[in-house]
């Protein structure tokens, strides 16, 4: 019987997700992909995503497949665990998007929500 194992993360990428920052990730050497949340939003909270530079003080660097690595800082953990990131291109444009299962309501957009 083999045994497999995952490395325990806050929040999971889809495939989608992790083909785009491999891509992504090629022109921003020395920067990581940080998830972030803030307030704001027409729903409470909102969802970031940028290429940021790791900060000890305040950032965890999370290992994901394919040697792709995320930055996520203290206070965002607690409203983005659980969730699965995604990357979706359609008519209406291309982006990151986020499915949390802690969110009560989001907007119609997709980009923020409440807890």
């Amino acid at each position: 019987m083999e045994l497999k194992t995952k490395k325990a993360t806050p929040f999971e990428l889809s495939d989608q997700a992790l083909a785009k920052l491999s891509q992504l990730s090629e022109s921003e050497k020395g920067k990581y992909f940080r998830v972030y949340v803030t307030g704001g939003g027409c729903s409470g909270f909102q969802y970031g995503f940028k290429f940021d530079e790791f900060d000890s003080d305040e950032d965890s660097l999370l290992d994901f497949e394919n040697g792709i690595k995320v930055l996520l800082d203290q206070l965002s953990y607690p409203y983005i665990i659980g969730s699965l990131i995604d990357y979706k291109e359609d008519l209406m444009g291309a982006k990151f998007t986020v499915e949390n299962p802690n969110a009560a309501s989001t907007c119609g957009c997709g980009s923020s929500f409440s807890i």
